[in-house]
């Protein structure tokens, strides 16, 4: 049988449907990081469109998913690259303080 390690969604954000997602596994977050979380994938899936989540590894990373609807002809690809790499630019402290986190509070590591 094969084993396999499904991501753990921090949270989300599609332009299709106009809804964020905060997985409440990670309510203990304080709530203005909450709040910045929200902002920046609400802005995104704005100027991008499409969904974005951010998911944690089995290792801990956090990483930025994206994916967009087949049918989405307006749908930014080389766009969203750049967007996401703006905002590991941008918020560098926050994403690596949201590894840390999850990697002493759910992995249990040192």
């Amino acid at each position: 049988m094969a084993m396999y390690n499904e991501n753990k969604i921090l949270c989300g954000s599609s332009s299709y449907d106009k809804v964020f997602y905060f997985n409440p596994e990670f309510d203990s977050l304080p709530k203005e990081v909450r709040q910045e979380l929200q902002i920046m994938c609400v802005l995104y899936t704005a100027q991008v469109g499409g969904i974005l989540r951010l998911e944690y590894d089995e290792e801990g990373n956090l990483l930025f998913t994206v994916e967009a609807r087949e049918d989405d002809f307006l749908f930014d690809e080389i766009g969203s690259g750049l967007k996401i790499k703006e905002i590991q630019d941008e918020k560098r402290d926050l994403l690596e303080s949201l590894e840390t986190y999850y990697r002493v509070f759910f992995l249990q590591e040192d």
